[in-house]
């Protein structure tokens, strides 16, 4: 089964034990609504190959690490669609939950799909019960405070916002959690694998920037110019689309250069280039190749 199916059957396993019978239908719906159809699983898939580089001894455990941390990013893209926040019609080039359930249960579908993760993950770690306070701590810290994509949402509630404080909670803390949780699925240590996590998801937020100044919405199924239009922090906006673009070169670069010692380093660095390559826009993409 290749990596996508993995990920993909994880997720409905998962989705389906929240619809189970007693649980409300309304509700149920609204979490399958912000699962399914995915986006890129760029963390999960990232995670996954962490774990592969790492030699995966229980693909079972990685394959529920990486759908917990989806659950718990498609629970952050529930909760910033909001009113309250981005007040965003589209998400994944359909209605977003809250446009097609309504806030209170979008509310409730964010907060069980966090609660969801951590089942997720408790349940994959039941032939190695070793693992899991590792994993726990660490999914943990990459959602919570002081510095989770629970805080890099607070951020935006701050009338002053370090762009670096920001991303680094808004994004790298996810990343880092997805490289960090896939060493620790494997039996590795998950420490020496944060800079790289942290690396990866400052140049994905790089160049989510560059696609909310130059991305066409039907590619990307949201809406752009939403980072003006808050008055939100942005690395397109700060060093501008050529800057920018310099930017996510050193992050990369960087990210590859502090893969730890494992037996998948090279597969990895190979993956962590194409996947790059499908950060930016198309017309970047090209203008980089």
């Amino acid at each position: 089964m290749d990596v996508t199916a993995r990920i993909e059957q994880a997720l409905a396993a998962a989705v389906t034990r929240a619809e189970a019978l007693g649980s409300p239908p309304g509700l149920g719906r609204a979490i399958r609504h912000a699962v399914f159809p995915g986006g890129a699983r760029i963390r999960p898939r990232l995670c996954l190959a962490v774990a592969e580089a790492c030699g995966n001894d229980d693909p079972s455990l990685a394959d529920a690490v990486a759908a917990s941390i989806e659950l718990l990013h498609c629970a952050s893209l529930v909760h910033d669609d909001l009113p309250c926040f981005d007040d965003a019609p589209t998400r994944r080039g359909q209605p977003s939950v809250h446009a097609a359930f309504g806030e209170r249960l979008a509310v409730l579908a964010g907060d069980a799909l966090i609660v969801l993760a951590f089942e997720t993950v408790a349940r994959g770690a039941a032939g190695v019960p070793q693992r899991l306070p590792e994993l726990i701590h660490t999914v943990s810290r990459a959602v919570g405070v002081p510095s989770g994509i629970v805080a890099g949402q607070a951020w935006e509630c701050e009338t002053r916002v370090p762009l670096a404080n920001y991303q680094r909670a808004k994004t790298g803390a996810l990343f880092a959690g997805a490289t960090m949780s896939g060493a620790a699925a494997a039996g590795a240590e998950p420490g020496p694998w944060r800079v790289l996590g942290e690396r990866l998801g400052e140049a994905y937020q790089v160049a989510d920037d560059l696609r909310d100044v130059v991305g066409d919405p039907k590619e990307l199924g949201k809406p752009v110019g939403r980072d003006a239009a808050l008055g939100r922090p942005s690395a397109a906006h700060e060093l501008g689309i050529a800057g920018s673009i310099r930017r996510l070169e050193v992050l990369v670069a960087g990210a590859i250069e502090s893969i730890p010692a494992c037996p998948g380093a090279a597969e990895l660095c190979g993956l962590i280039l194409a996947e790059t390559r499908r950060f930016l826009p198309k017309e970047l993409a090209r203008r980089a190749a």
